[in-house]
């Protein structure tokens, strides 16, 4: 875990620059079930995550052909290990995050076309459903007839909280990123304005599938702590050193300002 900085380093000449104090952060190396089961009850202010399907990996095509062999086996290491897509598992996942959510609280879980149609409406199981948002990546992807341009993100309550933001749509119009250092990469633009609408500084952001920690950056951009974690030992070894570069220097190794 690495804690809030005590103060800002000097600014004196020949000095390290400053950069304000920004939140703490923790990823672990577990899987989604067993990470929300170590967390007290209603211990985080808000979830964002983008679950890995394994129903999304099998059907995944790379130019002309399948990717082959066992994802996130020793024999397949452009993949990485995956969420079973059960009904039963996803309601598992969905019954924890509801626990460990604090009461008058948001939660954003993104889906695909597919994940969408057979497990959306399972979160109304659990949580308050307020709207879907359209994630427009700008730039066409994949498909075998329209291709692929967007995802949904499923936007939830637990209880009753206004938006701290009233002046965003509900299609988010946020370039898709192009050779990412991490499969599946998600803009931190996106989940920076799942914090701006939901979260105030110091609130405790989670996000059980942290994968490169796009929504570690945005969680520290907001002045907030951050909770994380995946099953790939590699995907945290690039968030922990993402997001320690990122409190250190202020600037997005993944993601550099151009």
């Amino acid at each position: 875990m690495i804690a809030r900085p005590a103060g800002n380093p000097s600014s004196a000449a020949g000095a390290a620059p400053s950069f304000p104090a920004r939140g703490s952060f923790d990823i672990r190396v577990q899987d989604c079930i067993d990470f929300l089961r170590g967390l007290p009850a209603e211990s985080v202010d808000l979830i964002v995550t983008d679950p890995a399907y394994s129903g999304m990996n099998r059907h995944l095509r790379l130019g002309h052909g399948r990717i082959v062999g066992h994802y996130g086996k020793p024999d397949n290491a452009r993949w990485f290990h995956e969420f079973s897509d059960d009904p039963e598992s996803y309601a598992v996942f969905l019954g924890e995050c509801q626990r460990v959510l604090r009461q008058n609280r948001h939660i954003y879980i993104m889906f695909d076309s597919f994940s969408m149609l057979t497990l959306g409406a399972l979160v109304r199981d659990s949580f308050d459903v307020k709207g879907v948002v359209v994630w427009d990546k700008v730039h066409l992807g994949m498909g075998h007839y329209f291709r692929r341009r967007h995802e949904q993100i499923v936007f939830a309550s637990k209880g009753r909280r206004k938006l701290s933001r009233r002046d965003l749509p509900d299609v988010w119009s946020v370039p898709r990123i192009h050779r990412a250092a991490y499969p599946t990469q998600k803009p931190v633009k996106l989940f920076e304005l799942m914090v701006q609408a939901s979260a105030e500084p110091g609130f405790m952001v989670c996000d059980p599938f942290c994968g490169s920690g796009s929504s570690g950056v945005a969680a520290l951009r907001g002045d907030c702590d951050f909770i994380g974690a995946d099953i790939d030992v590699r995907a945290v070894d690039i968030a922990e050193d993402r997001l320690a570069r990122f409190m250190a220097t202020g600037q997005d190794p993944l993601e550099p300002v151009r």
